[in-house]
């Protein structure tokens, strides 16, 4: 196999980039590369990516626009829960991103918000980190997930999340981790089910509360000290991220327009039907919560 020119594969897909009139054409260099890596250069497929992952943001104003990192919404989630990518790496390049609840107390949780910090978050990390790795790997805490958890999902928040993660996102995801997943977990992956396509369905992997199954993935070392690893305190890893989020304060706050779709600029026939599926979803589970 020919040896990939990854400075003239950028400059290719910048020049078709330039020729869409219906897509932003202010991108960073390392967001592109991040689509052509993540399709494996494959310039066909990396191109209905990128079309794909401007289309979902412009389809989710209220995940995608009027993100402030100081906003007392962002704040409030970083309060309650904790996501953060690990500073170091997996042997095989992976790496790994922790999410859990640090609060049990639901009523404090907003879904649409902790989803739109994720993004701010998942954006911070795919414009600023120049490192770019073979693999993903999501562990989801679900120590502090109860039954009402249920009540607060939103789901046509839930479905913008789950198609843009899984088909839109520069990532190759790799492995997926639950860990001290309850009984009742099932009930709970119940609602995301749906949204999963097959081939991350088969990745996912649930690990019983008090067992260290994880560690035949995860290198314990990599890990939070929380979790018995060398990597330090959750809360030093995630001010870190914070900071740098915040310091993209401009960014995000010029980026609802730069980053739009003009779907009335779209050349015909140039029209990708995974879109149509993205369409708003009327409210949410809170008939259903349960306490």
């Amino acid at each position: 196999m020919p040896e990939i020119d990854a400075t003239r594969e950028l400059a290719t897909i910048k020049d078709w980039l330039c020729k869409q009139p219906h897509l932003p054409h202010e991108v960073d260099d390392i967001l592109l590369l991040r689509f052509l890596t993540s399709c494996r250069f494959s310039m066909e497929r990396a191109k209905k990516t990128i079309d794909l992952f401007f289309t979902i943001r412009s389809n989710g104003p209220e995940l995608f626009c009027k993100r402030d990192p100081w906003s007392p919404e962002i704040r409030r989630v970083f309060e309650i829960t904790d996501m953060l990518p690990l500073p170091n790496k997996t042997k095989e390049n992976y790496k790994v991103f922790i999410y859990r609840l640090n609060n049990p107390d639901l009523d404090l949780f907003n879904f649409v918000d902790a989803v739109k910090t994720f993004f701010m978050l998942a954006d911070t990390r795919l414009t600023e980190d120049h490192e770019i790795p073979d693999g993903e790997i999501p562990i989801f805490d679900a120590a502090n997930v109860s039954l009402k958890f249920i009540g607060k999902v939103n789901l046509s928040a839930l479905r913008k999340y789950m198609m843009y993660t899984q088909e839109a996102m520069p990532i190759r995801l790799k492995q997926v981790h639950v860990i001290n997943a309850p009984s009742y977990i099932g009930k709970i992956f119940a609602i995301c089910k749906p949204f999963l396509k097959t081939e991350v369905s088969k990745l996912i992997k649930f690990h019983e509360p008090n067992t260290d199954t994880l560690y035949k993935d995860i290198p314990q070392e990599i890990l939070p000290s929380e979790f018995g690893g060398k990597a330090g305190p959750i809360e030093q890893i995630k001010r870190e991220w914070i900071k740098k989020m915040e310091a993209k304060r401009d960014w995000f706050l010029t980026n609802d327009k730069r980053w739009a779709v003009d779907e009335s600029l779209r050349p015909s026939g140039n029209h990708d039907d995974r879109v149509d599926k993205v369409k708003e979803l009327p409210g949410s589970f809170r008939s259903l919560a349960l306490d």
